[in-house]
């Protein structure tokens, strides 16, 4: 019987070296086997076959690399994650579960008991639990400042933090926190400073190139973009991705292969999508801001945002997200949402669909009311994820909740 090669061909990364993240984007990480397949293929197996008891025993034993489980070795994750690594200009990624899974490794993988952090107040909601709630419960305390405040940030930093964790654009109100000053400051206090670029991607911002140590997403978002399946990712150096390699490897919060195929598949159009998002959520926002219904748009891409300038400087568009404040309280926000015909109800986001929430009893609805105030989730927000259809039909189907509320 012939045995069956266990070795595929990644293509060389030397032959990409200079290109964009358009073409890193379709072409970095790909993995062909001996059928040279033209598209990434997918490998939905557990184990992987030996050619002898000895190669086993080498494996396992760290003395010959290849796959061997796919709890921690698969080549279609090992694709996704070499491509995901080459387009945000990092040296490993380390994929996971879902983008929650992708946090939970980076800090259990890092820190541990009596380690302090400083967190965005600025952040998704369950970011906020975890680090609140079930990181608290091994020792690892954690201060939550605004993302904007500078002096509030260097005011936070102790002897023992080892962390500043930050999302920006910030989840829901797309505030805008300044990297390069953020980076600084961590560093200058031996931090890791930790980037979640899920809003933007690397085609909108590339936060190493500002500072950041570790760049985290949820992968469901827009890596994917179509609303598929769950998925996240850490990026980083070698060194600190060894670490959270090795306990994905122990406690197993893995990416699927199917999963990782799928977003392979979304990387590939990625770039083109993101410009197309930002392009309707930049139309969409500047009807918000018109429309007497609403009382506040948040969204960077406005000249009436009050980080404008910063997100023009270390972003190359604005993202598909768009936050507004409707005159009233939580039943009109509700009404304008409700009336909506083509628009999905769901708190996802990032998908070629648009979809509008509730922050406040959705995303957002585990935090305290003390919680929800500082954060700035009021009863009357909205969050829409601006999708790609035409930009008039979501100004319509926007327009069926927000005319009735002026009646």
């Amino acid at each position: 019987m012939t045995k069956i090669r266990d070795e595929h061909v990644r293509i060389p990364e030397s032959d990409l070296e200079g290109v964009s993240v358009d073409t890193l984007a379709v072409r970095a990480g790909q993995i062909r086997t001996e059928q040279l397949e033209h598209s990434d293929a997918i490998f939905p197996t557990s184990s992987f076959v030996y050619g002898s008891a000895a190669q086993a025993a080498a494996r396992f034993g760290g003395d010959e690399p290849g796959n061997i489980y796919s709890r921690f070795t698969n080549p279609t994750v090992q694709a996704f994650e070499a491509r995901i690594a080459a387009m945000e200009g990092g040296e490993r990624a380390v994929a996971t579960a879902s983008g929650m899974a992708a946090i939970l490794s980076t800090c259990m993988a890092l820190l541990q008991s009596g380690d302090h952090v400083v967190c965005s107040r600025g952040v998704f909601g369950t970011t906020n639990v975890l680090f609140q709630k079930y990181l608290a419960r091994f020792g690892v305390e954690t201060t939550f400042v605004g993302l904007t405040d500078l002096d509030g940030w260097a005011a936070a930093i102790r002897p023992e933090t080892r962390m500043l964790f930050l999302e920006t654009p910030s989840n829901p109100l797309c505030e805008v926190a300044d990297l390069e000053a953020l980076a600084e400051l961590s560093h200058r206090n031996d931090a890791l400073f930790v980037v979640d670029n899920c809003f933007c991607t690397p085609v909108l911002q590339r936060p190493f190139e500002l500072g950041a140590d570790i760049v985290i997403h949820s992968a469901t978002k827009y890596l994917d973009g179509q609303g598929r399946c769950v998925g996240g990712v850490v990026v980083g150096s070698d060194k600190l991705m060894e670490e959270v390699y090795g306990f994905l490897r122990s406690a197993g919060p893995t990416l699927s292969p199917f999963n990782a195929w799928v977003f392979l598949k979304g990387l590939e159009t990625l770039p083109i999508r993101m410009r197309a998002h930002c392009a309707n959520a930049l139309e969409l926002a500047r009807w918000l801001e018109q429309h007497p219904s609403v009382g506040k748009v948040f969204y960077a891409g406005l000249e009436t945002h009050p980080q404008h300038e910063l997100a023009a400087r270390q972003q190359k568009g604005f993202g598909g997200v768009v936050s507004f404040q409707v005159k009233g309280e939580r039943e009109a926000a509700w009404r304008v949402i409700d009336a909506t015909q083509i628009i999905s109800i769901t708190a996802n986001l990032g998908d070629v669909k648009t979809t509008i929430t509730h922050p406040a009893t959705t995303t957002h609805g585990r935090l305290s009311p003390e919680d929800k105030e500082r954060a700035g989730i009021t009863e009357n927000l909205i969050r829409v994820s601006v999708g790609l259809e035409d930009i008039d039909d979501l100004k319509a189907d926007l327009s069926r909740g927000l005319d009735a509320l002026g009646q």
